[in-house]
């Protein structure tokens, strides 16, 4: 299943934050490890402050395994169904792991970059000045 995520990068964390994307070990020990790198790299930064991506995930309960990866760094302060779960192939048993390749998260993804801006640069701007500008 795809989830629309919204977190706020807790205070203080963010040179951690980006200490661990650089260093490829944001997730290591997870299932799903470079999922996360590709998420950060794919995060938009909204008006709100918060950053927002697409995470697939195939846990029964939403981010179940990821969760503890992302709550070291984030607050998360929503996460939702991004797609209709009576459409989606993996979740009504058509196509097993059929969220990795699915065209509704290339469309998704797609009107999520049209949304804030990218969160990295402005993640690494604010930790070099100390503000988001």
């Amino acid at each position: 299943m795809r989830y629309l995520v919204r977190a706020r990068v807790k205070p203080g964390l963010e040179d951690d934050l980006l200490k661990a994307i650089d260093s490829e070990t944001l997730g290591q020990g997870s299932v799903a490890e470079g999922e996360y790198l590709r998420n950060m790299q794919d995060a938009r930064l909204c008006e709100d402050q918060t950053a927002r991506w697409v995470e697939i995930c195939y846990c029964p309960t939403p981010l179940q395994e990821a969760r503890p990866y992302w709550e070291k760094y984030f607050d998360l302060t929503r996460v939702q169904d991004a797609h209709d779960r009576g459409k989606c192939r993996d979740e009504n048993g058509t196509e097993s792991w059929a969220c990795g390749g699915c065209d509704c998260t290339a469309k998704l993804e797609q009107k999520l970059k049209k949304t804030g801006r990218p969160f990295l640069p402005a993640l690494r701007n604010k930790n070099s000045s100390g503000e988001t500008r």
